[in-house]
C-alpha cells in the first residue's frame, strides 16, 4: 500500500511533468503573442518609453544553453536518484548532494559573468563554466582580439585562482 506521502509526491511529480511538457510543446506562436505589443513597436520605431527595445537573442546562444540545460538536467535527475535511493551509502548520498550544489553554484556563477559582460561590453554571450575552465560564446561580426583580451581580464577578475578562459566570436 502505497502511504499518503509517496502519494502526493507522485502527483505533484505527474503535474510538473504534464506541464513541463505542455511548454516544450507549445508553439512559440502562442508564447510570442503576448508579446505583440513590444514587437510591433520595435518594428516602428525601435523603442518604447525612450528606451530602446531589443527581443531577439541569437539562435546559436539559445541552442548552446538548451544543450547545457539538458545535459546538466540529465545529470542533476541521476544525482537526485541517488539521493532518494535507499541502498545508496550515505558517503554516495553526501557526494550526489555536493555535485548538486556544484551544478546549482555553476548555473548561478554563469549568469552573473553573462549579466557582466553584456553590461560591461553590450555583447551578446553564452559563458559555460567547467572546473578550472571558462568558454565564452560572444555574437559578434569580426574576431576583435582587443576585445577578447579585455573579456578575458573580466572574468578573471572573478576568480580568486587562474582559470583557462578561451573566447570565440559568432555571427
Amino acid at each position: 500500500m502505497i502511504n499518503k506521502q509517496s502519494l502526493w509526491f507522485l502527483t505533484l511529480f505527474s503535474l510538473i511533468l504534464v506541464l513541463s511538457v505542455y511548454y516544450i510543446t507549445m508553439p512559440n506562436e502562442l508564447l510570442l503573442t503576448n508579446n505583440s505589443n513590444y514587437l510591433d513597436t520595435e518594428k516602428t520605431n525601435g523603442e518604447v518609453d525612450g528606451t530602446k527595445v531589443n527581443i531577439e537573442e541569437s539562435e546559436l546562444l539559445v541552442t548552446m544553453r538548451v544543450n547545457l540545460e539538458e545535459e546538466r538536467s540529465e545529470k542533476l535527475e541521476t544525482l537526485r536518484s541517488t539521493l532518494t535511493n535507499e541502498e545508496a551509502t550515505s558517503e554516495e548520498k553526501n557526494n550526489a548532494y555536493e555535485q548538486i550544489k556544484y551544478i546549482t553554484n555553476l548555473k548561478g556563477q554563469e549568469e552573473s559573468l553573462e549579466n557582466k559582460i553584456k553590461k560591461e561590453f553590450d555583447l551578446d554571450c553564452f559563458i559555460e563554466v567547467d572546473n578550472n575552465e571558462v568558454k565564452v560564446v560572444a555574437i559578434k561580426d569580426t574576431h576583435d582580439s582587443k576585445l577578447a583580451n579585455q573579456i578575458m581580464k573580466s572574468i578573471q577578475s572573478e576568480f580568486s585562482n587562474k582559470v583557462s578562459i578561451t573566447v570565440k566570436f559568432e555571427k
